[in-house]
């Protein structure tokens, strides 16, 4: 029987707050962030509990700070020519992060001492859309509404039942032919004529409804431009 390889254990002296960090959130993308502790973090990163104390005080500031490597991984892109292409850009970037990292769903908001980059992240965006003259209400009701459909769209997608064009083919037809005939005519309808289609990802529908988003945003900031302002 072939032993199960030990992690290598990492000398006391070259741990940092960064490495910690570091390790707390593989151990997130491995196990989720309830398995986030101080004993697995360490056990992780090859030390002993204790060792973590010297660098961060409790689970809380881990988890604080796991949250902040999330945000600093989102695009926020300064070069775009206008609001809709730079909301539009960090949404798409913010998809792909929270896809690497399912497991920030549920904290990215909820953290009472929020990191610089989660700080300068909310900053950018706030003043990105302030800047294109939102009022600082609708700015808060765009910014809102737009991470409420991407941390959504990642919600869903991640918990589909299928990964694969074939899985994916095998569970709709599967769900179709449990239906009583004609029960649910519109939902077959959906199933048959439009997510059997041979080039069908459910990826593809995140770009149409941003842009739904984005356009009625764009209505609502073009009507409450008034006549003296425009």
């Amino acid at each position: 029987m072939t032993p199960t390889p030990r992690r290598q254990r990492t000398p006391r002296s070259s741990l940092s707050r960064e490495r910690v960090l570091e390790g707390a959130m593989r151990v997130a993308d491995e196990r989720g962030a309830a398995s986030v502790s101080m004993r697995k973090v360490a056990e992780h990163l090859g030390v002993e509990a204790m060792s973590l104390y010297h660098h961060v005080a409790n689970k809380d500031e881990i988890l604080d700070g796991i949250v902040d490597l999330v945000f600093a991984e989102i695009d926020l892109p300064r070069d775009a020519a206008d609001w809709r292409s730079a909301m539009r850009r960090r949404a798409f970037s913010a998809r792909a992060v929270l896809f690497r990292h399912t497991w920030a769903l549920g904290l990215m908001d909820s953290r009472r001492n929020p990191g610089p980059a989660t700080l300068r992240h909310h900053d950018w965006v706030i003043g990105c859309l302030r800047g294109a003259g939102f009022p600082i209400a609708m700015a808060a009701q765009a910014f809102s509404t737009l991470d409420s459909y991407v941390y959504g769209f990642v919600l869903q997608e991640s918990n589909l039942p299928f990964d694969t064009p074939g899985e994916l083919e095998d569970v709709a037809t599967a769900m179709v032919s449990a239906f009583p005939a004609d029960a649910y005519p519109h939902l077959s309808e959906m199933i048959t004529d439009h997510a059997l289609r041979r080039d069908y990802a459910y990826a593809d529908e995140f770009a149409p409804g941003l842009d739904l988003i984005l356009d009625g945003l764009e209505r609502t900031l073009e009507g409450s431009v008034g006549p003296s302002e425009t």
